[in-house]
């Protein structure tokens, strides 16, 4: 059976509280509360009055839609992508990234998935008829996985990697070194690298996220995922794309194209205003986040937590103090209204942290900063 998305459950937990009337403050789903920019909005206004808009679009992307994705991996990265084989639009990356387990795996074939680690990678993995092995995300090892310590018949069994930098929910980032391991261990146990980029964008104190593509050899093993949803303010549209080897970006259009329909013509062309607009967009929402995770980090050292200051997405991972953070978390909705996400959510590695998420208002955030601190729970 299925079991429940761990969003959709904190979600229920947020509407329980608030119908019995608790002021809750949601620090746990990454749903941005920024504004989509207005002259992207304005480009999907006009975009809605283009007959052609209102029929079928392109399976695998408009012709502009991967062409603007190619330019912008050229502007931000570097990278000479064709449009034509190696960049399809999608629904989101969230979408994307579930359909490669189908594309990728048979029966009895491995997916490495890291954990803590988005949902999605593990789920869909099981839904596909493949078994997950974990790769777990220690702090003692920067919240990268040990490749080292892979099993030579789990490397040998499997057929596709996740990796995901800057991370959720750990807000990690990952070294060049790192990234070049990973393409080496992908040439040596012929598997796809799949890299989930969807936060590239959100990045603090001069760090810049790499691509995974930027790199020697990348182009043979790897596709990579990039979403409008983070850096735009965009989940609710539903674009994103994915980019790399051709093989696999043509498999996942396949695939795809007897799945759904292809992107909304009106978001494609929103979705292409926003990559020419960059980075200027990208800078004022990076500054937003900047600002919150200082208010949010600094309210909690005060208060003798230690969460850290990541570089990069727009999440705190911390331990708890007792180590139980299924408690921890229970006790903030209970007892000062503020929702947060329990870290063992994201795989056994998760025991013991929690993840808030910083998208809500200053003044929302500052208040749940201090809801947090007047709780008798710092050892």
């Amino acid at each position: 059976m299925l079991e429940p998305y761990l969003f959709a459950e904190l979600d229920k937990k947020k509407t329980q509280a608030r119908e019995k009337g608790v002021d809750v403050i949601s620090l746990s789903i990454g749903d941005p509360d920024l504004p989509t920019p207005k002259e992207i909005q304005d480009v999907a206004k006009e975009a809605l009055t283009h007959p052609e808009n209102h029929r079928y679009p392109d399976y695998a992307g408009s012709e502009k839609f991967r062409k603007a994705a190619s330019v912008w991996m050229k502007r931000r990265f570097g990278i000479e992508l064709d449009p034509e084989r190696e960049i399809v639009s999608l629904i989101g990356s969230k979408e994307g990234i579930f359909n490669t387990s189908f594309v990728l795996a048979q029966n009895d074939d491995a997916i490495l998935c890291p954990e803590p680690g988005y949902p999605v990678y593990a789920i869909s993995a099981r839904l596909a008829g493949a078994e997950p092995s974990f790769m777990p995300l220690l702090k003692e090892n920067g919240f990268l996985p040990e490749l080292s310590s892979i099993p030579g018949q789990v490397a040998r069994k499997a057929v596709a990697m996740w990796i995901n930098y800057p991370n959720n929910p750990t807000g990690a980032v990952a070294s060049e070194d790192f990234l070049k391991q990973a393409i080496e261990f992908a040439h040596e146990n012929d598997l796809v690298l799949c890299s989930d980029a969807a936060y590239s964008e959100i990045c603090f104190d001069g760090y810049k996220a790499p691509s995974i593509l930027e790199l020697p050899g990348a182009m043979d093993v790897a596709v990579e995922f990039h979403s409008m949803s983070k850096s735009y303010n965009m989940t609710g549209w539903r674009v994103g794309f994915v980019a790399g080897r051709a093989d696999v970006v043509q498999a996942l259009a396949q695939y795809k194209s007897n799945m759904d329909s292809g992107v909304f013509g009106a978001v494609q062309d929103a979705a292409i205003r926003a990559m020419e607009l960059w980075p200027a967009p990208v800078s004022e929402v990076c500054r937003v986040y900047k600002r919150r995770r200082d208010i949010l980090v600094s309210a909690l050292e005060k208060a003798g937590f230690v969460p850290g200051r990541p570089l990069a997405t727009f999440y705190i991972w911390m331990k708890v103090p007792g180590g139980n953070d299924k408690e921890f978390c229970e006790r903030l909705i209970d007892e000062v209204g503020v929702l947060a996400t329990p870290g063992s959510g994201f795989g056994p590695s998760g025991i013991g942290y929690v993840r808030f998420s910083l998208t809500v208002h200053d003044d929302r955030l500052q208040q749940a900063a201090e809801r947090i601190c007047t709780m008798d729970i710092v050892g």
